[in-house]
């Protein structure tokens, strides 16, 4: 089937379906289930296993199940993923991901939230998300890449086994898939706990089976093309800035796997939205100052150049098959958004006592 796809349609064209297929699927069921890794981020620092946290869990049991039984039954095979054959950097991982961690608070959404956002007409994500990918070109290719390369360059590791978290423990798929099951089922249990309803919950398993479905049709295509076709899943940063890039400086937009993605996400979230009456527009107010979303956008755009993709490109997609440095920067996002959410909170209690 594919193969007759290649012939009468090319590459590129085949690829953007295939983007665009993976994205529909992820912008509904990130819409619905409100998928959010910054939520679930202030659960935790508050002290609190909430909905949010409960939602992210489905959605991430459910990549790793999903993506490592695919694997472990010789349907899928991610050794050729840049996240994992490429060198990687760890200096890049951790200061990439403190600064993605502490910007998805300041603008209140990572990359993808913003994008499932601005679908649903929430201008300020629509204005966070433009300036974080003008910012990420500028570190992919700009006047910020040497700084971006410096950075990385600091530790770097050698790809194939030494950024294959399971080649260090002994790791098997079918025992990461069993391992995801429990995981999903408690995830399920603490869901249920917390009030969350049972078709959000399907729909956080629907993020996790977006992600599966990314690395399943890449791998596909590529293993019928005649030229090399990098295997990879869901991430935002990098393209939408190319689709950005590509749409700003020629008319001939090269087509590809992250092309179709965007816009795919783009109309998932925005007719789900529509179908479920939530859209509407959302402005910058003074309980939602521009700045604050802006330096944000900057530190998310470098720092998700830095890390090597973003909370769903890094976190999802390359935590689901396990690179070493896809979980470091998975971990610093966590850690810098937290410390910056509770270094906020403080200064909103010091200003309210001494008003």
């Amino acid at each position: 089937m594919i193969e007759g796809l290649l012939d009468q349609f090319g590459e590129g064209a085949v690829l953007a379906g295939a983007g665009a297929l993976t994205g529909v699927l992820f912008g509904v069921m990130a819409q619905h289930s409100r998928f959010c890794l910054r939520a679930a981020t202030v659960e935790v620092s508050t002290a609190s296993l909430g909905p949010r946290l409960a939602i992210w869990l489905i959605a991430f049991c459910a990549a790793v199940l999903f993506v490592q039984g695919a694997i472990a039954l010789n349907v899928l095979d991610v050794s050729a993923s840049r996240q994992l054959s490429a060198t990687g950097s760890m200096s890049g991982a951790i200061i990439g991901g403190l600064l993605f961690g502490s910007g998805m608070i300041l603008a209140r959404g990572c990359a993808s939230r913003l994008l499932v956002l601005s679908a649903t007409g929430n201008l300020r994500a629509l204005i966070t998300g433009l300036v974080l990918t003008l910012v990420a070109q500028a570190s992919l290719r700009g006047v910020l890449s040497p700084l971006r390369e410096n950075l990385s360059g600091l530790w770097l590791i050698e790809g194939g086994q030494g950024r294959n978290i399971m080649s260090y423990f002994g790791l098997t798929p079918l025992l990461l898939s069993v391992l995801a099951g429990i995981g999903l089922c408690l995830a399920v249990v603490l869901a249920q706990q917390r009030a969350v309803k049972g078709t959000q919950a399907f729909a956080a398993a629907g993020v996790g089976a977006a992600v599966a479905l990314g690395w399943m049709l890449t791998y596909a295509v590529a293993q019928v093309s005649f030229e090399i076709v990098p295997i990879a899943s869901v991430t935002f940063t990098g393209p939408s800035a190319d689709t950005l890039m590509g749409l700003v400086n020629t008319s001939d937009l090269p087509l590809g796997f992250g092309v179709g993605l965007v816009p795919g996400v783009f109309i998932g979230a925005g007719a789900m939205a529509l179908l479920t009456r939530e859209a509407a527009l959302e402005r910058f107010g003074a309980d939602t100052p521009m700045e604050r979303y802006l330096i944000g956008a900057v530190f998310m755009g470098f720092g998700s150049m830095l890390a090597g993709g973003c909370a769903v490109g890094a976190g999802m997609s390359g935590g689901a098959i396990f690179a070493l440095t896809a979980w470091v920067a998975l971990f610093c996002m966590w850690l810098g958004a937290m410390v910056t959410h509770v270094i906020l909170a403080r200064v909103h209690d010091r200003r309210a006592t001494l008003a």
